[in-house]
C-alpha cells in the first residue's frame, strides 16, 4: 500500500542582536500577524511579500528553504485570502499565513526530495496529513525546508542541496533533521514551520537556533501516511519562534485521526487557551544531574544555572533524574528495525545511492531476532513504568537538549564529548533520544548563549500526554528569561 493509498483511507560568524518587538513583519509573532489580519491592519499579501523579501535577503547565506513556491502563486493565494476576508470569510486559524514545510513531508505539486538524489525531482500528487491540516486551516505553503539525507542525524546536509548553516555563526551546524525549519524561523523567513522527531529532530535544531520546538506525545499529531501505525518513536510537530506560536500551531496540527491507531482522541482547540493561566507555586521540577552521559561543560552549566529562573516562577527544584537504564539499547534496536523496513529493499537495487548511516542501520537490523526484539519491548515498557513512577513524584524533568553546542558545519557529527568517544553518528544525541524512547512530551526552549555567542536550549519533559503542561511551563520560563527575543544579526 502506497503512502497515497493510506492517505486516501482517510561562511562567516554572525553576532546576535536584540530586535525591537515591533512592526517588523518577519519577526512578528504568528498570533499577532493573524490578529492584524483579522482586524485588517495587515493584508496577507503584505505578509507574504515581507517574507519573500526576507528570504531573498537571508536564504542565500543559510540555505534553509530549498524549494520555494513560485512568487506569483504565493501572491495570488494571498490575494485570494484577502478577498475572502473582505467578504467576511475567515478561512481558518492560519488564514493567509505562510508556513514552511519540512522536506520529509509530502506536498502535492511541490518537490519533496527527502534530501536524497533518488527523489531530487519527485513531485507528489498528494499532501501528507500534516500539510492537509495546514491547508485546511487556511495556511499558504511557502516552500520546503532542508533536511539531512532521509532525515537521518542531527546535522542538516545532503547531496541534493548541501548544508544549512547556523544563522548565529555560519561556520556551525543548525542541527537536524528539522534544521532548515529552525533556521528559517530564526531568520524571519517564515512565522511557522512544521517538523518531525525520532531522536530529537523537533528539539535539537531549535536548541541550536534559539527557537522553540515541541515533540508532542505520540498520537497527538497524526503521522499518516505511515507503514508503522503503532510506532511511537517518530512524531510530527510544530516549530516556532516562541511558545505561544508553538502552542497555537499545535492546535492546528493536533486532533484525532481514525487512520492512526495511536491517535489521541482529543481536539486541538484546547491548545489555543492562554498559556499564562497557571500558578507554578510548589510545582516540583526535577533538575538533571548527568543522566550518565558526557557533557560539554558550558552546556551543562548553562542549563543547571536555570534553576533560579524556575524558582523565581514558584517551582520547587530538586536534583533528581529518572533511571534511563536500557533507553539507549531500546532506541537503537527500534531505530535499526524501522530503518530496515524503510530501506532494506532499496539496499539490494540502489545501495550505492544510500548513505553509510542507512547501510549501518540495515546491517544491524538484520542481526536482530524475534526473541531479542520481544525483550527490547519489555525493557522499554519497564523504562516507561519507571518514568511513570518518577513523574508521580515530580511534575516535570529539566535537562539539556543536546550534550554539545553547535559544532562545525563540515563535521558530520561529534566523535567525542569530554574525552568520551562516540560509538556511532547519533550517540551524541542521547539526552534527546532517551526521552523519545519513553514517549513523554518534551519541548526545547531557549535558555542561554555560550561565550562564543551560540544558542543553548533546555528541554522540559512532562508527564504522559501532558503536552499542555509542558507548554505552560515553557511559556512561564520564556517570559522570565526573554532569551527567545534575541535574533541573529544576519537577519536584521
Amino acid at each position: 500500500m502506497t503512502r497515497r493509498d493510506i492517505l486516501k483511507l482517510g561562511v562567516t560568524a554572525s553576532i546576535s542582536t536584540m530586535l525591537t518587538p515591533s512592526t517588523d513583519i518577519p519577526f512578528m509573532r504568528a498570533v499577532d500577524l493573524l490578529d492584524a489580519l483579522r482586524k485588517k491592519k495587515l493584508s496577507s499579501r503584505e505578509i507574504i511579500e515581507a517574507h519573500l523579501k526576507q528570504i531573498k535577503k537571508v536564504n542565500p547565506q543559510v540555505n534553509a528553504i530549498v524549494t520555494l513556491a513560485p512568487e506569483d502563486q504565493l501572491i495570488a493565494q494571498a490575494v485570494q485570502a484577502d478577498e475572502a476576508l473582505a467578504k467576511g470569510n475567515w478561512l481558518g486559524p492560519l488564514h493567509g499565513l505562510p508556513v514552511a514545510v519540512k522536506d520529509l513531508h509530502e506536498t502535492s505539486g511541490m518537490r519533496t526530495t527527502f534530501g536524497s538524489p533518488l527523489h531530487k525531482n519527485f513531485i507528489p500528487d498528494f499532501d501528507c496529513r500534516v500539510v492537509q491540516r495546514e491547508k485546511a486551516a487556511g495556511a499558504i505553503i511557502l516552500g520546503k525546508t532542508n533536511v539531512p539525507e532521509w532525515g537521518l542525524g542531527s546535522q542538516t546536509f545532503n547531496p541534493v542541496f548541501g548544508a544549512t548553516h547556523n544563522p548565529y555563526d555560519l561556520s556551525k551546524t543548525c542541527g537536524g533533521s528539522t534544521g532548515g525549519g529552525a533556521t528559517a524561523l530564526a531568520c524571519g523567513m517564515t512565522p511557522l514551520a512544521d517538523g518531525s522527531d525520532m531522536g530529537g529532530s523537533l528539539r535539537n535544531p531549535p536548541n541550536f537556533c534559539n527557537v522553540v520546538g515541541l515533540r508532542p506525545s505520540p498520537g497527538r499529531v497524526s503521522n499518516v501516511p505511515t507503514r508503522l501505525g503503532w510506532f511511537t518513536l517518530s512524531v510530527p510537530g510544530p516549530v516556532a519562534r516562541n511558545v505561544t506560536d508553538c502552542a497555537y500551531f499545535l492546535s492546528v496540527l493536533a486532533g484525532f485521526d481514525h487512520h492512526s491507531p495511536i491517535s489521541i482522541d482529543q481536539p486541538g482547540t484546547p491548545f489555543t487557551q492562554p498559556l499564562r493561566d497557571r500558578n507554578f507555586k510548589g510545582v516540583r521540577v526535577a533538575m538533571f544531574q548527568d543522566m550518565g552521559l558526557p557533557w560539554d561543560p558550558e552546556v551543562k552549566a548553562a542549563v543547571q544555572a536555570q534553576r533560579k529562573v524556575f524558582e523565581s516562577i514558584g517551582c520547587t527544584i530538586i536534583d533528581a533524574e529518572p533511571d534511563f537504564t536500557d533507553a539507549n539499547e531500546c532506541f537503537l534496536a527500534l531505530r535499526h528495525w524501522s530503518n530496515e523496513l524503510s530501506f532494506g529493499d532499496l539496499i539490494a537495487t540502489q545501495g550505492d545511492q544510500l548513505n553509510s548511516y542507512i547501510h549501518w542501520h540495515v546491517e544491524e537490523a538484520r542481526k536482530l531476532t524475534g526473541p531479542y526484539l520481544a525483550r527490547i519491548e519489555a525493557k522499554r515498557t519497564a523504562l516507561y513504568q519507571r518514568l511513570c513512577n518518577f513523574k508521580g513524584e515530580y511534575d516535570f524533568f529539566v535537562c539539556p537538549v543536546n550534550q554539545v553546542p553547535p559544532f562545525d558545519v563540515t563535521t558530520h557529527y561529534p566523535t567525542e564529548i569530554a574525552g568520551v568517544k562516540m560509538e556511532n553518528y547519533i550517540a551524541w544525541m542521547k539526552s534527546a533520544y532517551y526521552i523519545s524512547t519513553a514517549g513523554n512530551p518534551a519541548i526545547s526552549v531557549p535558555c542561554a548563549f555560550s561565550q562564543s555567542g551560540l544558542p543553548i536550549g533546555l528541554q522540559i519533559v512532562g508527564r504522559h500526554h501532558d503536552d499542555w503542561g509542558v507548554l505552560q511551563l515553557a511559556h512561564a520560563f520564556e517570559q522570565a528569561t526573554n532569551i527567545a527575543s534575541r535574533h541573529p544579526n544576519i537577519a536584521a
